[in-house]
Order: structure tokens, then sequence, then C-alpha cells
């Protein structure tokens, strides 16, 4: 990256925005599992993602400041709505990198596993997640990453507008008889 002119700068981070913005924004929640070092753009690519599992021996943070720039993919933004705005400060201004434990404790990752546990329990999730309704998983992943911007109210009327709408779909009417017979829905996605 020493060797990036201007230009060339603005295109990786063009390109990192552009990679996170697809994890943030795709229909499907998106999961880090995070077994190691997850470094300025690592770091940045697991925040873009719904949900961060880490083994004990993984690293977070955002170093940046320690080669003179800042981080470019999204991570001033990401890490304070993750955690919040006093610990992404210290963490973008020092560089400071933080250990698993500390970053379950400051709500950058969502559990932490031993190493040869974490892939099994990303799977784990992954399935709890497959088996839900596609369609509610898309509109509650909306709905959430509305969370901390724009307006409120308008952010809570589009919630009550979007969960009035789930009402005609299949899964809505599946969900709700599997419910009330006491078995496991079987969602399609319609």
């Amino acid at each position: 990256m020493s060797g990036l002119d201007v230009d060339e700068a603005k295109a990786w981070g063009d390109l990192g925005h552009e990679t996170a913005r697809l994890l943030e924004t795709m229909p499907q929640p998106t999961i880090a599992a995070i077994n190691g070092f997850a470094l300025g753009g690592g770091c940045e690519l697991a925040l873009a993602c719904d949900l961060r599992y880490a083994s004990s021996r993984a690293k977070l943070g955002q170093p940046e400041i320690n080669l003179g720039i800042i981080p470019g993919w999204g991570g001033t933004q990401r890490l304070a709505r993750a955690t919040n705005l006093g610990f992404a400060k210290e963490l973008i201004l020092t560089g400071r990198t933080v250990d698993a434990d500390e970053a379950l404790e400051r709500g950058l990752v969502n559990a932490v596993t031993e190493p040869e546990e974490l892939l099994p329990r990303v799977l784990e999730v992954a399935l709890q997640l497959a088996a839900k309704s596609p369609l509610a998983l898309e509109a509650a992943k909306q709905a959430v990453n509305r969370a901390l911007g724009g307006d409120h109210a308008e952010n809570l009327a589009r919630e009550a507008h979007r969960f009035g709408e789930l009402f005609a779909s299949e899964d809505a009417k599946e969900g709700l008889t599997a419910f009330t017979e006491k078995r496991e829905p079987r969602f399609t996605g319609r």
C-alpha cells in the first residue's frame, strides 16, 4: 500500500466501502468468524457483518493511525455503532488492539469460543438463521440497520408498516399456523 498515489488510495477505499456495503445490506444475515488477527480492513469487514464470533486467540483493532492514515473502509463509523463512541475513539486514535475477551466485553463480538469450537458455533448460528423466514430476516436486518440513523419516529413508522406487510406473506401464515399447532415452521421465502 505504501506505493499508492492519492487516486489509487481513494479507489482502494472505494473498493473496501463497496465490499462492506454489500455485506451490510445484502438481504441475508452475514456472520464473521474471527480466528486470528482482524486488524484494519479485516476488522472493518467484520464490522460490516451482522454477527461476529471470535476464537479466544482473536485480536481486533484499527491500527491505521500508526501508519499515518485512518480506517478507510468504514471503521470510523461502524466501530462507534457496534460499541460506543469513546471506545471507538480509543482504538482508532491510539491504534491499540484488543483481545477476544475485551472485544466481547465491549460489544465488538457476540461470543468467544475456543479456536476449535469457532466454526461449529458459527455453523450452529447459521443453521438457526437458515430456519427462519428469509422475508422476516431481511425486514429485521433492514430495520435494525436503520436504528442508529435517520429520524426515530420515521424508523418506527417504517417498522410498523413492514410488520403489517409481512402478514400478507406465506411465511407469516406458516409461522403463525405452526405456532398454534405447536410444530416447527417450514418457511419458503414467499
